[in-house]
């Protein structure tokens, strides 16, 4: 039997900004070749990287990359399937394909996307959901959108959740760098970009409640009107996007970690805090009880300041119930391992080049 060539788009992989998305391309594209041997594996990226983990073959092109210049590198490379960890695929290649949609926040959320983002992402993933024999979701909530907003059907489309609940050593900042930061006494952590749909406003209006409790914003600043009204409150600290040390600094001091989104395709700021054992407050809302379990104190409405804000009070103050969620969260944490999602995306990879 001839062996099958897989190419993989790690391109995202190799961007200096990592969010969700090119965090999920490092970890999986550094695991396929160990996790599928018997394939012969090929990485393309416009651009190298160090820290991939996987032998690139660097291809670069100034723009439209994965549309223009990866469709002439895969004809070259007579690849028998093409996987994309982001749902971006190419329209000129003819070949079998895989991709992963993590979310289709621009359809349930489009104020918080420009037109021309909105228009983009639209495209490329109705493209992706009509071109695919398959589809992976990283969630059952991802799965359901796609199912009632572009029509997939259910059976087309394979749940692998995200990984990262691993427990590795990890380097922290000094603890002098929360003085540097602001932060001093007890303060409640949310990390994410912010934005409408990451709903910093409401957490915020809800720490304002709580005596003697600082927020601390840990993110990007997509939304600068949004990043300069929670600026000018007393109670909260807008750190920016901060580098992975100081990010740990925060995790290991914070009293709680408070996840109110709007929607989420996975979770992953979910995830993040139940591996180091933090007290969550999470909205119930998408794909979050999905990553969080029991491990997790959630609110119904995450706009509704009060329940949000009693919710923060019973976090910080029920020791009982502090001890109770740290043990079940780091359980459950481990649960969502990066091993395990190379699997089964390689598991769908194989039921492809059979």
């Amino acid at each position: 039997m001839l062996t099958k060539t897989v190419a993989v788009d790690l391109n995202p992989a190799t961007r200096e900004v990592v969010t969700g998305t090119e965090l999920f391309a490092r970890e999986v594209g550094s695991r396929l070749q160990a996790a599928a041997p018997e394939l012969r594996w090929r990485f393309f990226a416009s651009r190298p990287h160090a820290g991939v983990g996987a032998d690139l073959t660097v291809v670069p092109f100034p723009r439209l990359w994965s549309q223009v210049r990866l469709p002439l590198a895969l004809a070259r490379a007579r690849a028998d399937l093409l996987f994309v960890p982001s749902h971006v695929v190419p329209f000129a290649w003819p070949g079998k394909v895989l991709t992963v949609v993590h979310d289709l926040a621009f359809e349930r959320y489009p104020r918080a996307y420009s037109p021309t983002e909105r228009a983009y992402l639209q495209l490329t993933t109705r493209w992706a959901a009509r071109r695919c024999k398959v589809l992976i979701a990283d969630s059952e909530s991802t799965k359901a959108d796609l199912v009632d907003l572009y029509g997939v059907k259910p059976e087309r489309i394979r749940v692998v959740p995200l990984g990262g609940g691993e427990q590795v050593a990890r380097e922290t900042a000094p603890p002098s760098r929360l003085a540097e930061l602001g932060l001093s006494g007890t303060f409640v952590l949310q990390v994410g970009r912010i934005e409408k749909r990451k709903n910093q406003e409401a957490a915020l209006a809800a720490v304002e409640r709580l005596d003697g409790v600082t927020l601390a914003v840990a993110g990007p600043e997509r939304d600068w009107a949004m990043a300069a009204r929670l600026s000018v409150s007393p109670k909260c600290r807008v750190l920016g996007r901060v580098d992975q040390p100081t990010l740990e600094l925060l995790y290991q001091h914070a009293a709680a970690v408070v996840v109110p989104s709007l929607y989420e395709g996975f979770g992953l700021p979910v995830l993040e805090a139940m591996t180091r054992g933090k007290v969550v407050v999470a909205a119930a809302t998408s794909s979050l009880p999905e990553v969080g379990g029991d491990a997790v104190l959630y609110v119904d409405h995450p706009e509704n300041l009060e329940a949000l804000a009693a919710a923060l009070t019973k976090a910080l103050g029920d020791k009982e119930l502090r001890a109770k969620l740290t043990a079940a969260a780091r359980e459950r944490a481990a649960t969502f391992t990066w091993d395990r999602c190379a699997a089964g995306i390689v598991a769908v990879i194989r039921e492809l080049v059979a």
